[in-house]
């Protein structure tokens, strides 16, 4: 099969003809028929993922059409149109057998413990905990955008944050992250503030669901705004980007007893950044991760899609081919454009 593989971090990825994969007992092999460009995939590129063993192929935002399948699988078939998150689940130990599969002790992650779907196969384990079946009008470019960063989102906003209607939501930076969050927060029937760098990010946050924005490089103190704007500060507010500046503003500007939810990676010189303690202990704060979604609570979320509650169609930006793909993730060092970038042909 063709493939983007890299075999030194930090150097320019090649096409390359690999071995097509082989199921495991458990698991099965996906033609991949559109896969997502993330930062993440950058971070994997660059070297900040320790678990990570070159040469190595990238991509963990996937759909496609199940090949074959292991001994082991019992739900999937080939021919079957599906989905999966990036962090798969083991099913078995006691963060999955407790439901939270996003945080299994021994996860299988597509694009970084394994080779990923940069390629036109990519292997799955443990499917039958994991994989997750399209409807069939739903397109693969659409699946795939949700795998990632609209999954993760979904997440954030309704189990992590626990938004509810008419409260204040701030949404810092307005990539693929953050427009996804922005259109789910105000699908729960949040206020949602969009903050980001760019005028364009900010009115299309605006036409997906914002009901205010700030523009971070115009605004000399983004936190006094956003109190100013709530008439207190957020509800609940999430940093969609992973930057220090962003983290700290997104803890700053929520009001008493509000809820932080870090999405966007910290990793490398971010890793470790400041936090307003002193806010947190005595206005009560909460700080939480979100690190992708369990499988079975797609449900919910595709119950919104097909209602037309949620339209993950329109974040889909451009779409490019597997052999545009290195140049592609190279790029992605910078900010995001709009929408999320698919690889859509092979």
């Amino acid at each position: 099969m063709k493939a983007v593989v890299f075999e030194k971090f930090g150097e320019a990825p090649t096409i390359q003809t690999v071995a097509d994969p082989t199921p495991a007992p458990e698991g099965v092999v996906i033609k991949v028929e559109a896969t997502g460009l993330c930062r993440s995939d950058w971070h994997g590129w660059m070297g900040h993922d320790d678990g990570i063993r070159l040469p190595h192929v990238p991509g963990h935002e996937l759909a496609g059409v199940v090949v074959a399948s292991g001994s082991g699988v019992t739900r999937w078939k080939a021919g079957e149109r599906v989905t999966v998150p990036f962090a798969v689940g083991c099913g078995r130990c006691f963060e999955c057998t407790s439901g939270n599969h996003q945080v299994c002790e021994h996860q299988f992650q597509p694009g970084f413990s394994a080779w990923g779907s940069f390629a036109e196969y990519v292997a799955i384990d443990h499917a039958d905990t994991n994989l997750v079946r399209l409807p069939d009008e739903m397109e693969f470019a659409t699946a795939a955008s949700l795998g990632c960063r609209f999954v993760t989102s979904f997440r954030a906003i309704v189990d992590q944050g626990r938004v509810t209607p008419g409260e204040w939501v701030v949404v810092h930076g307005c990539g693929g992250v953050g427009l996804s969050a922005i259109m789910i927060a105000s699908a729960m029937g949040a206020n949602v503030i969009a903050i980001d760098l760019t005028d364009e990010k900010l009115d299309f946050a605006s036409k997906i669901g914002a009901v205010a924005t700030i523009n971070a490089a115009k605004t000399p103190n983004v936190v006094k705004a956003v109190k100013q704007i709530t008439n207190g500060g957020a509800h609940m507010s999430m940093d969609a980007l992973g930057h220090p500046t962003t983290s700290f503003n997104s803890i700053a500007n929520l009001r008493r007893r509000g809820r932080h939810v870090q999405v966007g990676l910290m990793l490398g010189d971010h890793a470790r950044p400041q936090i307003p303690m002193d806010k947190v202990i005595a206005f009560e704060l909460e700080i939480r991760g979100s690190h992708g979604m369990q499988a079975y609570r797609y449900q919910a979320m595709m119950e919104m899609i097909r209602t037309g509650k949620l339209k993950p169609e329109l974040l889909v930006g451009k779409r490019i081919s597997l052999e545009e793909a290195p140049a592609a993730l190279m790029a992605m060092g910078g900010f995001e454009g709009i929408g999320i970038g698919v690889v859509t042909k092979f």
